[in-house]
């Protein structure tokens, strides 16, 4: 499986903030790249909002896959926030 080299909370916020402003979404804007990098900051919150939410899988989730495992990797990712800074 492919590792990304992105934090998984700036992806989430990435995506949060496109949906926001892209036209290819809820917003107006036909080309939102250059914005999306200026603003997916401001979506941090609401995407360890919903990290904090996939600590525990649900069913179907649980059925494929080590829950534990699960656990321990958005755990390190919200660790990784709570980290201070270098």
């Amino acid at each position: 499986m492919p590792v990304s080299n992105t934090d998984i909370v700036e992806r989430i916020a990435r995506v949060i903030a496109g949906r926001i402003v892209s036209s290819n979404a809820d917003g107006s804007d036909p080309s939102a790249g250059d914005v999306v990098d200026r603003v997916w900051p401001d979506y941090r919150p609401d995407a360890l909002s919903i990290l904090r939410t996939l600590r525990e899988p649900d069913e179907a989730m649980a059925a494929v896959g080590d829950t534990a495992v699960w656990e321990r990797m958005v755990e390190a990712a919200l660790a990784r926030e709570d980290a201070p800074a270098l």
